[in-house]
């Protein structure tokens, strides 16, 4: 469980600006891991055209599984710590401190075939695609960052029926 003292969730309009930093991030870390890895994916509500979002960019650094010892060494080395998987198999997650050139974000290794980066690519991609799933999820958003602004747990869950909802149409469950 997280602090929620330590949130004030905003939702906010996409902002096309959000592309951008994103590739500014890739761009920064392409200069140090570009040899090591497959892709580096915009994943998240802030990669969905037209989606309100909390302006924090999700970024998956895809690898091939022997690889991450190497990558998880390198993004030390330019201010990355890892901080294991957060209870979510497939993917391990990095902080930072002292990146005030980069927009806020989160970033994650996952490898090719992990099941959780099937999920993000799936998902947002099914969000880019149907504009009505999108407007649905926008609006539920939008509606727990108001009722629960400084509950992180509560507005996840109260999202949760609509991703599950969406899960299911676009196959990442029964």
């Amino acid at each position: 469980m997280i602090d929620s003292k330590e949130w004030n969730i905003k939702v906010l309009p996409y902002n096309s600006a959000w592309a951008e930093e994103f590739k500014r991030i890739k761009s920064e870390l392409l200069a140090h891991i570009k040899d090591m890895v497959l892709t580096i994916e915009h994943v998240g509500s802030t990669s969905v055209a037209g989606l309100h979002a909390k302006p924090i960019i999700d970024i998956d650094i895809v690898i091939e599984n022997d690889m991450f010892l190497i990558v998880k060494q390198k993004l030390k080395e330019i201010g990355y710590k890892h901080v294991g998987d957060l209870g979510i198999k497939g993917r391990e997650a990095f902080s930072y401190k002292n990146k005030i050139h980069l927009m806020e974000h989160h970033l994650y290794v996952c490898d090719e075939n992990s099941n959780e980066l099937k999920r993000h690519l799936t998902f947002r991609d099914y969000l880019r695609k149907h504009a009505h799933e999108r407007e649905k999820y926008a609006r539920i958003k939008i509606e727990m960052a108001k009722k629960f602004p400084h509950d992180i747990d509560q507005y996840l869950l109260g999202k949760q029926s609509v991703i599950l909802d969406i899960y299911k149409k676009c196959g990442l469950i029964n």
